[in-house]
């Protein structure tokens, strides 16, 4: 394995771990972001106002996104697994 291989599944592995944290990632954000200006107008300060929105929230973009966020991790693990005699230099 060279160290050009390498660098490339490194990066292809970081890019797709990217891809798929960023649908709960934004979900968070954007929930946590709206319930934060609404806490400010209204001036609730309490702390299960912004985890239990946030959780289904969360929730709810996994049922959304799960389908294609396996189908992606599926389709990396055969690339992975039919580079792997090109990675040991046997083809």
């Amino acid at each position: 394995m060279t160290q050009n291989q390498v660098i490339d599944l490194a990066l292809h592995t970081m890019l797709l771990a990217g891809e798929l944290a960023a649908p709960l990632l934004v979900t968070a954000l954007v929930v946590g972001f709206a319930i934060s200006v609404f806490q400010s107008i209204t001036q609730i300060q309490e702390a299960t106002l912004s985890f239990v929105p946030k959780a289904i929230a969360v929730a709810i973009a996994l049922l959304v996104c799960g389908h294609w966020m396996i189908s992606e991790s599926v389709t990396f693990t055969q690339q992975l697994f039919h580079s792997i005699p090109t990675y040991l230099g046997t083809k």
